[in-house]
């Protein structure tokens, strides 16, 4: 008993290691109440995402399937379910006001999806442990926390982050093309009530759905090419992973970056 609580408890190390990491990347601090609430509700969507994966899974065994699709099926069911998880909770919240804060919740939302598969992950290894010794030898539980540490919670990190920057693009920055462009003719549609400048909310709608799709097949990509790696290298040599996540971290806070200079209420 002792050992599950334990495996459970340390189970939310890798997200609370990387929270803090990413949440840095943000120079105007979101509020602890709503970054723990899209956390809790990105912990929350795991639950549908796991039985819509079952349900296709099991409709590949009946009508067959490569492995291939599979593969990304489950990727694409995750990174949808994290991004609805992170838009339910602050798409119409006044507390996102930047650009660089789809990146943020989503991130959050992303590490709060990863630590439920920790506790189970976790939890499942300390149930074949006898003592609290066994747990923490090599090899056990511990080694598993380490590689999720660099692997699949970061890994859903990187994925939803990505997913937040085509968000915060098709949200922000159609707008401030829109600014930047010649005065046009007027008209009801450019028009607003003084006589300024407004955007087509219906144009501005679409665009961002077409950079929403675009950030999700993005990351389905990585996401599918990350579990391809592992599946081909299993635990026998991580490095090729490892790399692979390293490269896409670093472009995602180049990412970052780019939200960041953007700054000011323009979401």
């Amino acid at each position: 008993m002792v050992t599950s609580v334990f495996a459970v408890l340390i189970a939310f190390a890798p997200a609370l290691v990387w929270l803090a990491f990413f949440l840095r990347e943000d120079v105007h601090p979101e509020p602890k109440k709503w970054l723990s609430i899209a956390f809790f509700a990105g912990a929350l969507a795991s639950v549908p995402a796991f039985f819509l994966q079952w349900g296709v899974q099991g409709a590949m065994g009946i009508v067959g399937g490569g492995a291939l699709f599979l593969v990304l099926a489950f990727a694409f069911i995750e990174e949808v379910f994290k991004f609805l998880a992170a838009y339910l909770v602050v798409r119409k919240n006044p507390v996102f006001d930047e650009p660089i804060d789809a990146m943020i919740y989503l991130v959050v939302a992303a590490l709060g999806f990863a630590t439920v598969e920790n506790v189970f992950v976790m939890n499942g290894m300390a149930s074949m442990r006898a003592s609290f010794g066994d747990f923490l030898a090599a090899g056990t539980p511990l080694y598993t926390l380490s590689f999720r540490l660099v692997g699949a919670t970061l890994l859903h990190a990187l994925s939803s982050a990505l997913v937040g920057y085509y968000w915060a693009r098709g949200l922000a920055w159609p707008r401030l093309a829109h600014l930047a462009q010649a005065p046009a003719p007027a008209s009801p549609e450019t028009t607003g009530r003084g006589g300024e400048r407004t955007v087509d909310a219906g144009r501005a709608g679409r665009a961002a759905g077409k950079w929403i799709a675009g950030g999700l097949v993005a990351a389905t990509v990585l996401h599918a090419f990350f579990n391809y790696l592992v599946t081909m290298f299993q635990e026998t040599n991580l490095i090729y992973p490892t790399l692979f996540l390293v490269a896409a971290g670093f472009f995602v806070l180049v990412d970052f970056e780019k939200l960041r200079m953007r700054g000011g209420p323009e979401v």
